[in-house]
């Protein structure tokens, strides 16, 4: 017998104005019911509009198409009964914990005997009794997020949202922090009937979650689902937890480039499509690693992401970069050295600028087009504003300039082009 529905969410879209009036979708079709007594945990790469989501299901933010409905109410404004729990604390830093976490209460105009018993239960219950008087520069990034989950549980949310929640944290903090969440729901000390977190760790998302949602993007939308059925505690070396982390991990690759067809086969980009922010750097450790024992060539992500002691993220969107310049390839939650990639590794510094030059020209599209122009010119250098205009028109401002700073880092290592940050003028070398 299914639970029942708490917020629903049916074709839902989003979309917001590009600076040239036209929208760019960042939501579309999304189908998602959340229902009592489960934690689902959302994964996806960064702008693919997860936290956007959240800021729809808590009201904060209106949907441009579809319906979202909270206890089979349409939802069109914040929701008593869902709470939220962002990144970057939110804490006033003037205020006193316990002035901190009262504040939801005082909204809702509650008097202050109540607010201060309530706000009183929620400190002591996430573990910060005795703080009560101090100020937020005064406490740990973790007694900070605390702050911020006690004042989001504060209200008895029915619903409780927790963006990044604890990504802003030292690894054992935030395990600490999370293991002491999922105590307080499954001794029932909690109120809120669900949990939605957003997550970029995988193995994070496999210990909470229920369900795990693949979030796709450009625009979002849910891409796959997994159900967990293991009890909590969960064990993270535990050969069925490993197995799901595995799976997870193939399904967040599987919508990942693909190398090792034809170039006929090979999907390409267009000229003002999002590249993976991954450092040239990053991308040869990577390389190099796959290379060596005891991988031989080929490594399964989970473990490959230990090693590395690099965050998932960073490793999805270096193995991303990989790929689109067919240096690897990523399949069934694997990452395996290409020919060209074997090569690369083997190559002096001298030849490996030369590979990788050949390969973005080929691959990238606004490499190209931005060498194609410095040619044309005869001073053989350019603004790169005229650029970052092109971009702006089809992204975000600050995914432009995440684009355009990622293809001039990769450039200048592969010699195709070079780059004053005194004057913010591209230009071919004198060579």
């Amino acid at each position: 017998m299914m639970s029942t529905p708490i917020v629903e969410l049916k074709q839902v879209g989003k979309s917001f104005k590009r600076p040239d009036g036209t929208p760019r979708a960042v939501l579309e079709n999304v189908d998602f019911t959340l229902r009592e007594g489960e934690i689902v945990a959302l994964l996806g790469q960064s702008g693919s509009g997860k936290s956007t989501l959240l800021r729809i299901m808590a009201g904060l933010v209106g949907a441009d198409a579809g319906d979202v409905s909270y206890r089979g109410q349409p939802l069109f404004g914040p929701a008593r009964g869902i709470s939220m729990v962002f990144q970057s604390f939110a804490l006033f830093p003037w205020l006193t914990v316990q002035q901190n976490v009262e504040l939801g209460l005082e909204a809702r105009g509650l008097p202050a005997s109540e607010r201060e018993e309530r706000a009183t239960k929620a400190i002591e219950m996430i573990g910060l009794g005795g703080f009560e008087g101090a100020l937020p520069r005064e406490l740990s990034g973790g007694m900070r997020q605390r702050v911020g989950i006690a004042r989001a549980l504060v209200v008895q949310p029915d619903v409780l949202l927790m963006d990044e929640a604890f990504s802003a944290l030292d690894v054992l903090t935030g395990e600490r922090l999370r293991e002491d969440i999922l105590e307080l729901w499954g001794d029932g000390q909690m109120s809120t009937k669900a949990i939605l977190v957003v997550s970029h760790n995988i193995e994070e998302a496999v210990l909470m979650a229920d369900r795990v949602l693949i979030f796709s993007s450009n625009p979002g939308r849910v891409r796959f689902q997994l159900q967990i059925s293991l009890k909590r505690p969960r064990d993270p070396d535990s050969r069925e937890v490993r197995a799901l982390i595995d799976e997870v991990y193939a399904l967040m690759t599987a919508g990942a480039i693909q190398t090792g067809r034809s170039a006929d086969e090979t999907p390409r980009l267009r000229l003002t499509d999002v590249l993976p922010q991954a450092e040239v750097g990053r991308m040869e450790a990577v390389l190099e690693m796959l290379h060596e024992e005891p991988y031989n060539g080929r490594a399964d992500l989970p473990k490959l992401v230990e090693d590395s002691e690099l965050s998932d993220e960073e490793m999805l969107t270096t193995a991303q970069a990989l790929a689109l310049l067919d240096l690897a390839k990523v399949e069934s939650g694997d990452l395996s050295i290409t020919t060209l990639g074997q090569r690369y590794v083997e190559a002096d510094n001298v030849q490996r600028k030369l590979l990788f030059g050949r390969q973005l020209l080929a691959r990238v599209p606004l490499a190209a087009h931005i060498r194609h122009c410095l040619e044309q010119e005869s001073s053989r250098e350019l603004a790169r504003k005229p650029f970052l205009k092109l971009l702006r028109d089809a992204m975000e401002p600050q995914e432009a300039e995440d684009v355009l700073k990622v293809v001039i880092e990769w450039a200048r290592h592969g010699e195709v082009f070079e780059f004053d940050f005194n004057t913010g003028m591209i230009h071919l070398s004198q060579d």
